[in-house]
């Protein structure tokens, strides 16, 4: 039977207390109390820095042993440099990404069970950075093949040329996931599994992220609700599950940008899932 997990990107947003966590909520609390409500998260401040083992192991006494958390690789490794654009030279295959990627994977080895499926979020690459997608992809393929085995790995690509069976073979001869994202410039994912077989490993990663400027433009804080996005979580909803009897576990995350308040996205996602579960003979 397929294990569904739901959640956010991300627990510590200062902004849900009151309309998701209890009034006067600490930081050092969150995390504790979002465990309550949700079974998984995606950790977005792994991307910015790679944790220490000892903030891992502060993460797996808030939570219970059934709780998981995916988390993202760092800039270092998937974006390279200290500038707004990509660094290409150093992306997946440098001495700083090599060691980062060290620090990385022993600090989240910390989590034990709790540790969910790892994500490798590039950038849009412009040709200045990779002049087509075959240099990425051979980048790409031998990162993998140096990874430990054992981990889960997810990989999301936001230039919408490069989905394609290239790609999507070399995450299935590594048994990584497509992510299903869902973002402004790319082709969602229900149109692109009428074009390509989007299950490339045992589990599913999905990623409600949204439109940025649009969400911003329709609220200052991310409180509440801003944006009806019910047909495309509709659509969300009914391709996880079509999906999801070939694999063994579905993970999906809802951001902010995506409609303007993370948890009430995730619980959307779940009550369409369950309905329609509920619906199948």
């Amino acid at each position: 039977m397929t294990e569904w997990r739901i959640g956010t990107s991300s627990w510590s947003e200062t902004d849900w207390i009151g309309p998701f966590y209890p009034p006067g909520t600490k930081a050092g609390d969150m995390l504790r109390v979002y465990a309550t409500a949700f079974d998984a998260v995606e950790c977005d401040a792994t991307y910015y820095r790679a944790p220490s083992i000892a903030m891992v192991r502060g993460w797996v006494a808030k939570t219970p042993e059934s709780f998981r958390l995916c988390a993202k690789f760092p800039r270092s490794i998937v974006h390279g440099g200290s500038g707004p654009a990509p660094d290409a030279s150093s992306i997946l295959d440098s001495p700083k990404a090599r060691a980062d990627c060290s620090v990385f994977l022993e600090a989240l080895a910390a989590l034990g069970p709790r540790l969910g499926p790892l994500l490798l979020q590039f950038p849009y690459f412009n040709r200045s950075a990779f002049v087509s997608p075959e240099p990425f992809l051979a980048r790409l393929d031998a990162f993998l093949s140096g990874l430990p085995q054992g981990i889960a790995i997810a990989v999301e690509v936001r230039n919408k040329a490069w989905v394609g069976e290239p790609l999507l073979a070399i995450l299935r001869a590594h048994r990584a996931a497509f992510a299903l994202a869902e973002l402004a410039y790319m082709p969602p994912p229900w149109e692109l599994a009428t074009r390509f077989d989007l299950v490339t490993t045992d589990f599913l990663y999905a990623r409600l992220i949204g439109d940025r400027q649009a969400t911003e433009a329709a609220c200052e804080r991310f409180d509440r609700v801003a944006l009806d996005k019910t047909e495309s979580i509709e659509r969300h909803a009914a391709l996880l599950v079509e999906l999801a009897s070939r694999v063994r576990e579905v993970h999906a995350f809802a951001n902010n940008h995506y409609q303007g308040h993370g948890p009430a996205t995730a619980r959307a996602l779940r009550f369409a899932v369950e309905a329609r579960l509920a619906r199948e003979p």
